[in-house]
This record gives C-alpha cells, sequence and structure tokens, in this order.
C-alpha cells in the first residue's frame, strides 16, 4: 500500500471506484456495443460479405490480443507507473475504434478489432493494483466491490447503446460512438487519476527481471489454482454474451434492441453479488464468502440443465438462471481477486496481468472453440456453462489442500 494513499486521494471512496470501473467497463463494452449489429440487412455480416466464422474471428481476435498484451500491462504499469500506462491503453482504444468505424473489409475490421484488443485491457488490469496501492485488505474489498457495482452497468448499457445506434445510424456509428467513449474517458483520466505506485515499489523494466517476475508467479500452483477458480467460472456467464446473437436472436426469438432485457439481467445479478461482497468484507471469512458463491452458482448452474431438457426456450425463464449465475460470481470474484493480488504485494500489476491473461485466455479459447460448437442448442449452452463452473469449482478445492497453500515460487 503506498504510504501517501490519503492524500493521492481526498475525494469519496466511491468516486474513485466509478472512475477505474470507467476503465475496467472498456473492455467488455467493446464486445457487448457491437453484437447487435451482427446480422440483418444493414448488419457488418451483410455490409462486409462477411462468413460467420470470420464474424466470430472479430470476437476471437479481440480475445486473443486482449489475452496476449496483458501480460505486459501491469510490468509496464509496475516499471513506468499506473497513470501513463491507462493514458495510453485508453489512447490506443480510442484510435482502434476510429479505425473499426472506417473499416471497409472484413480483414481491416478484424485487424482493428485486435488493436482494441491490444488496449483495452490496461484500465482494467491496472485499476486493479490502483485498489491495493490505496487500501488495506478489508476497505480494498469493498473498492472492489463498488468497482464490480459499476462495472455491472456495462453490460446493460453497452447493448442497448449499440443496439439503437445500430439501428439509427448503422454498425460505423457503433464504432464511432466507442470512439467518443475512450475519448471521455481518457480525459477524465487525465484530470483525475493520481499516479498511485510509490517510488520505492518502481520495478525496473528489464526483460531478465520481467522473465524472473513471470517465473516466479508461474510456478506458484496457488497462483494458477486461484486464477482458474475466478476466471472459468466467469466464462459459464461470459459464453451467453458471447452466443448472444444467437441465444437471444434465435433461440428466444428477440430483437436487437430487445437484447437490453438479458443484460439488465445480468447486471441486476452481478450488482447484488458485488454489493453483497462488499457489505461482508471484514464480517465473514473471506474462504466462506467464496463458498457460498459456488453454492449459488452450483445450484443454478444445475436447474438451469434441468428446465433446458424440460421445457423449450423461453424469454420468460431463460435469462433468469443467467443472472442468478451472475449473482454467485460477483459475491466471489473480489475476494479471490484480492488473494491472488497479495500472493506478490511488491509486484501486483504483473500479478494483476497474469491473472487476467489467464482469464482472458480462457475467454478466447470459449469464444474461438466452445461458443461455435454450443451455441445452436440452449441445453448446450447450459451444459457448458455447467461444466466450466465445475472446473473453477475443482482448482478452489484443489486451492484449499494444504499442499497448494505456498507463496509464489516456493
Amino acid at each position: 500500500m503506498n504510504p501517501q494513499a490519503e492524500q493521492l486521494w481526498t475525494r469519496p471512496r466511491w468516486q474513485l471506484a466509478l472512475l477505474l470501473a470507467g476503465l475496467g467497463m472498456v473492455g467488455p463494452f467493446a464486445i457487448d456495443a457491437y453484437l447487435p449489429a451482427f446480422s440483418g440487412p444493414e448488419g457488418i455480416a451483410q455490409t462486409l460479405g462477411a462468413t460467420p466464422l470470420q464474424m466470430q474471428q472479430t470476437l476471437s481476435a479481440y480475445l486473443l490480443a486482449f489475452a496476449v498484451m496483458n501480460l505486459f500491462h501491469g510490468a509496464l504499469a509496475d516499471s513506468f507507473g499506473r497513470r501513463p500506462v491507462v493514458l495510453g491503453g485508453v489512447a490506443l482504444f480510442t484510435l482502434a475504434s476510429v479505425g473499426c468505424a472506417l473499416s471497409e473489409t472484413i480483414t481491416q475490421l478484424i485487424v482493428c478489432r485486435a488493436l482494441q484488443g491490444f488496449s483495452a485491457g490496461a484500465g482494467m488490469v491496472v485499476s486493479r493494483a490502483i485498489i491495493r496501492d490505496m487500501y488495506p485488505p478489508t476497505a480494498a474489498q469493498k473498492v472492489m466491490s463498488q468497482v464490480t457495482i459499476f462495472f455491472g452497468v456495462a453490460p446493460v448499457i453497452a447493448p442497448a447503446f449499440g443496439g439503437y445506434v445500430f439501428v439509427a445510424g448503422g454498425w460505423h456509428a457503433v464504432f464511432w460512438g466507442l470512439g467518443v467513449v475512450g475519448a471521455l474517458l481518457f480525459w477524465l483520466n487525465w484530470r483525475l487519476l493520481p499516479e498511485t505506485l510509490h517510488s520505492s515499489q518502481v520495478q525496473p523494466f528489464h526483460p531478465r527481471h520481467l522473465m524472473a517476475g513471470y517465473w516466479e508467479l508461474g510456478s506458484s500452483a496457488r497462483f494458477w489454482l486461484l486464477a482458474l477458480s475466478s476466471g472459468i467460472p466467469f466464462n459459464g456467464m461470459f459464453l451467453y454474451v458471447l452466443a448472444a446473437p444467437t441465444f437471444l436472436g434465435e433461440h428466444l426469438g428477440l430483437a436487437p434492441t430487445q437484447f437490453f432485457w438479458f443484460f439488465m439481467l445480468s447486471m441486476a445479478g452481478l450488482t447484488g453479488g458485488a454489493w453483497l461482497s462488499g457489505r461482508l468484507a471484514g464480517k465473514i471469512r473471506p474462504q466462506q464468502q467464496i463458498r457460498w458463491g459456488y453454492a449459488v452458482m452450483g445450484v443454478v448452474s444445475v436447474a438451469n440443465v434441468a428446465l433446458n431438457l424440460l421445457l423449450p426456450p423461453h424469454p420468460s425463464w431463460s435469462m433468469i438462471p443467467v443472472a442468478l449465475f451472475s449473482f454467485g460470481w460477483a459475491l466471489m470474484v473480489p475476494v479471490v481477486t484480492l488473494m491472488v493480488l497479495d500472493l506478490a504485494p511488491d509486484r501486483r500489476g504483473l500479478v494483476s496481468s497474469l491473472q487476467m491473461c489467464v482469464g482472458s485466455a480462457a475467454n478466447a479459447l470459449v469464444a474461438g472453440v466452445l461458443v461455435p460448437l454450443v451455441m445452436h442448442s440452449a441445453a448446450t449452452l447450459a451444459w457448458a456453462s455447467l461444466g466450466l463452473l465445475m472446473v473453477g469449482w475443482v482448482a478452489w478445492i484443489v486451492n484449499r489442500a494444504p499442499e497448494t497453500r505456498e507463496s509464489p515460487g516456493g
């Protein structure tokens, strides 16, 4: 923690949470906002002559680039400061969004989407390190929960924004809108975001030193188990987001402007779980809170599979399990994230980078491999969600075994 934290930010704590949540929203906003523009007479696929596989590549290219660059955002922030990395990432995201808007071929769009992915994770990675720079554990969990609450607004705003802008101005206008969002975030952070990395914690940016840090952390079984236990269950919800054009448009028969209902319910689950997580900070053991989150996700996932086997998919019930699953995930993930960051207190940027890289790589695999295989049936989506949850749950159970309780490199 920065010893001068109280002087760096004198405004209310929730305002810093809101600023950091805005940075974290860039990544999911860039995914959700353009999903309603996938198909239709004026959609991207029709106007650019893109195949379904090429359209899926606009997602997987973004997510793969997001995962790769996440290895470096935190390390750069540990060496050059939090503020320069955040501002540089937001600036590049803004320019990449303009490039997407100007794309005339599907290849150009895929390349610009990859550039968006390279830059969009900077704020998300560094914001986690900033929270731990500024606050001790209990307060940090409360702020992390507040960030998750504000962050939960993105899945609601983004598809509604994308759907209405697409209907009003075409898919190019969606990316112009993302450029405006990026420019606004750059201005706000230029004016308000302090440098939270204390001079005593600056790390040399040298390949050998950087690789030694990654090796030390990457050789920790505890790191991998914690990263998997938070990142993999997220995909139990996220695969529905990635499959939204098919799940909502084909299985549930919703129009693009009606996608809002799915994301509103998901947001309610995320914000409710994050709110409860913040309320429980310091009142119960972190491990107990994590168990509660897994219990909610487990019951909901089993019920979702059963309902899909017994009933045809319908808007009246098919979206509710995803919202409840989101609640369980948001209840436990702030606690797990802080556990990961505290594995290496002197290199929290690097830890955050590697954690985000693991999660983003999983997201990319789900987007590029799993979703195309399961999105054609609501039942297979439910089974896939349950399977992803089980992977995370097993990782958490193994993490709790005594032999895995070691420090990085131990």
